[in-house]
């Protein structure tokens, strides 16, 4: 069945209604006990994060049984079997928690969820269709069946995660309700790559902590971890063609074997997420050379990578080989950035090979940043450059390269003019490390800003926050990276004329009721509003207004 396009009318209704019903949301809201009556909490968009791209309610409340059972196609996959499970565990939080409170009530109008799915395919690759429709009918009219449709498991699973925010438990009743039925939900993702960038370089994090992360993401519907796992400080990663590369990791306890990995990019996908590993050359990767010193261009000098030896193409290559064994992601990240030559130029065996080569030291890094995509491509990947690879040598690059941005803006609009995908990560409002960019700036930051041409727009994949490392660890990643994150998440997903006006007003009050949900399911989301990102509140108050 395709979901799209609407109907147009369905659109403009869907918009019309959004101002319409806006003060009904918050006061249904505050009636549940679910939200404090402040004055920027009205009016305000129904509590749904990120906003769907269409969608219309009323004003009845149901109420859901403890016992939702799974009905639909989707019973046959495995993938929405496991995510359902998860999702009631979160939706019944309160009430299966004795196993008794289910007798204080005999009758419930949502006994039901019935998922349908075109194709029980699971493949994960960069642009899966993640478009679903739900459908919520009034008290009167109900069947006792809540409905998802869509083409793909993974748009199922977005579907559930909205299915999710739509209930909540009633402190009264002691019961899960969903507010403001009947619903009626079409939606889709703006943009096909909706991804946070972890650097656990820097910092080791443990698996668990990662895994985290991952379910943290799915509730903003993000759908990219890009793993920046390896970086000048430690070489984590176990590399069993070389095994001697994770000596440079920091302690012999902060490492991730291939068994590890494995169960990231697993663990990942069974929630619609897709692993896009990073081995940054030929600069960042001094942590190379503790186990093998021969990649140092001295040992006095250890980056970039000797670009003069084959065998440092040997090693690039065995490592690529080993990863795609684990990566199935169509993108692998090959860095190429804050390239310093100086090691190459004030070392005497590759100042000796680049004057054979005819090559200067500029020279040499398109050289190498060059071969280093030829591996990668021969072994079926996509590669991925930071921006200063196209802004030092355009037209070298393979068409296949996807260019991310990071140093500011403008840089899109020049690669997608040039033919090239590009991934919009502009650090002054999007890397998460820098502690004093408010939500706001995060919020109406544009990956298309400065792109016209329609053909053009469609070569911008999409966008990623980036959560570097140098300053964060377990201790206090999560409040880094949430609730900042969300923000950029919607703008991922959400149509933009729907979430780009009077945002302290339609938006900060459903931010922070999203941080408050990320609260409630463990996540130690900071508050919203505070100066510097990841502070702890200023004094006592409500989470809904901090």
């Amino acid at each position: 069945m395709k979901l799209w396009p609407l109907p147009t009318w369905h659109t403009a209704f869907a918009c019309a209604l959004f101002f319409t019903a806006l003060t009904l949301c918050v006061s249904e809201a505050v009636a549940a006990g679910t939200l404090n009556p402040t004055p920027r909490s009205s009016p305000s968009l129904p509590f749904i994060w990120p906003l769907p791209a269409a969608f219309t309610f009323g004003n009845h409340t149901l109420s859901v049984d403890p016992a939702l059972s799974l009905a639909g196609n989707a019973a046959s996959s495995a993938i929405l079997r496991a995510a359902f499970d998860r999702y009631r565990g979160i939706v019944f939080k309160h009430s299966d928690r004795y196993g008794f409170l289910r007798t204080l009530r005999t009758t419930y109008d949502v006994s039901k969820l019935q998922i349908n799915v075109q194709s029980h395919s699971d493949q994960l690759q960069l642009g899966v269709d993640e478009s679903y429709s739900l459908f919520v009918s009034n008290a009167e009219l109900h069947s006792g069946v809540v409905t998802i449709e869509a083409n793909t498991v993974f748009g199922a699973l977005r579907g559930l995660e909205t299915f999710s925010q739509l209930c909540s438990f009633d402190y009264t009743t002691k019961t899960v309700q969903i507010n403001k039925a009947p619903w009626s939900i079409r939606d889709k993702p703006r943009f096909a790559y909706r991804g946070l960038m972890l650097d656990t370089s820097r910092h080791y994090l443990p698996i668990d902590v990662i895994k985290q992360i991952i379910e943290s993401m799915s509730y903003a519907k993000l759908n990219v971890l890009h793993w920046h796992i390896i970086d000048e400080q430690s070489f984590p990663l176990e590399v069993p063609s070389y095994p001697n590369l994770w000596k440079g990791s920091y302690t012999k306890w902060e490492r991730y074997t291939v068994e590890d990995a494995y169960e990231i990019v697993n663990f990942s996908r069974m929630r619609g997420i897709n692993v896009m590993a990073e081995v940054d050359v030929p600069g960042h990767a001094a942590s190379w050379g503790v186990g093998y010193p021969s990649l140092w261009p001295s040992p006095s000098c250890k980056e970039p990578l000797d670009v003069s030896k084959n065998f440092t193409f040997d090693v690039l290559s065995g490592i690529l080989s080993d990863m795609r064994k684990i990566f199935p992601f169509e993108l692998f990240h090959l860095g190429g950035d804050e390239v310093n030559t100086d090691c190459w130029s004030n070392t005497s065996q590759v100042t000796h090979w680049l004057s054979q080569n005819r090559l200067t030291p500029k020279a040499a890094y398109e050289y190498f940043v060059l071969k280093a995509q030829e591996i990668a491509l021969s072994k079926r990947w996509s590669p991925v450059n930071w921006e200063e690879t196209f802004n030092s040598f355009p037209a070298k690059l393979h068409p296949q390269t996807v260019v991310h941005n990071w140093l500011g803006p403008g840089v899109c609009p020049k690669a997608v003019a040039k033919g090239f995908r590009c991934i919009f990560s502009n650090q002054g409002v999007w890397y998460l490390d820098h502690l004093d960019v408010p939500w706001e700036d995060v919020y109406t930051a544009e990956p298309l800003e400065g792109i016209r041409k329609v053909s053009e727009q469609k070569l911008v994949l999409g966008g990623e926050v980036c959560m570097w490392g140098e300053t964060v660890d377990t201790s206090d990643v999560q409040q880094t990276i949430w609730p900042r994150a969300a923000a950029a998440a919607e703008r991922l997903w959400s149509p933009r004329d729907h979430t780009t006006r009077n945002i302290n007003i339609t938006t900060l009050p459903r931010l922070q009721y999203f941080r408050c949900l990320l609260n409630r399911r463990g996540v130690a989301a900071a508050p919203v509003t505070n100066f510097y990102g990841r502070t702890a509140p200023t004094g006592p108050g409500s989470c809904f207004d901090q």
